[in-house]
């Protein structure tokens, strides 16, 4: 049976930050993404990184787009991800990586694809989404068995992944079955009613609409599902399951004064959203 996320998840995972706190206590987050052409797509899953709270939020990009991303958010740190001594060292340092928004599919983005997916450790979560998750079919790759992992497909990228080529919204028990030999912990595929899959079942949001429907909302998702399960402490399970409330939420509230909702100007209403959600530890 499917359950219905209501918005009580929010009250249950956005809780008030301690005074006696520091940056490093909400997640130190690296994004790998954004070739020459879709530099863009980074930008605004870093942008949703920090204004959903992640503590520190480093991006490894073409060098193209340093200057872009430094202009729309400065408080992103900046590696060139053609140095790889650095690049793998940050992968170290951190508690979540995302890759995969607006990478491509060139050889450097298939290799590095790879690279990531051989450095990670069971003590890190990995967010793929985009670019990564069409190598990760093409390339007949797997998901580390130790890392916690998330996946954000649409229909399309899911169907590469799970060769389900037909009414997948509809194959439940398949699309699990998919998801735990791809070795992914929490599978959200988005839709219409996005679904999210994990080892306790299957949960559905029931807000969003077509206003979502433009290019770089799922980067935003994948910017704030990986701040929220690196900063929130209770499952992760549950936590992404807020994440993929919220975002939806938060447009649909954004829906009602504008004809379509852009991911850049969601980004940023994130951070208002949460504060209105966040309760007492105690």
């Amino acid at each position: 049976m499917v359950k219905q996320i209501t918005e009580d998840i929010l009250n249950e995972v956005i809780v008030k930050r301690p005074a006696d706190s520091y940056k490093g206590d909400f997640g130190r987050v690296l994004l790998i993404g954004g070739d020459k052409q879709y530099g863009g797509a980074i930008t605004v899953a870093a942008q949703a990184a920090v204004s959903s709270g992640a503590g520190l939020v480093t991006v490894a990009s073409d060098a193209v787009n340093r200057t872009a991303l430094h202009s729309r958010v400065p408080e992103a740190m900046f590696v060139d991800w053609t140095d790889l001594d650095v690049l793998m060292e940050q992968i170290d340092k951190s508690d979540v990586v995302l890759m995969g928004s607006g990478m491509g599919l060139t050889d450097y983005a298939v290799s590095l694809v790879k690279r990531v997916l051989m450095q990670m450790n069971a003590k890190q979560v990995l967010v793929a989404d985009g670019s990564a998750l069409t190598i990760v079919a093409n390339e007949h790759l797997s998901f580390p068995r130790d890392t916690y992992t998330v996946i954000t497909p649409h229909q399309m990228e899911w169907a590469r992944l799970s060769n389900i080529q037909l009414n997948y919204q509809d194959e439940i028990e398949l699309n699990d079955v998919q998801r735990s030999m791809l070795n992914v912990d929490v599978l959200v595929l988005k839709q219409h009613h996005t679904m999210i899959y994990n080892n306790e079942g299957q949960q559905q949001i029931m807000v969003g609409g077509p206003y979502q429907s433009i290019g770089g909302m799922g980067d935003v998702l994948a910017g704030i599902v990986a701040a929220f399960v690196g900063q929130f402490k209770l499952s992760l399970s549950h936590t992404v399951q807020a994440a993929v409330y919220a975002h939806s939420a938060l447009a649909e509230q954004m829906a009602g004064y504008n004809y379509v909702v852009r991911p850049s100007l969601l980004a940023d209403g994130m951070a208002n959203f949460m504060g209105r959600y966040q309760s007492n530890l105690d």
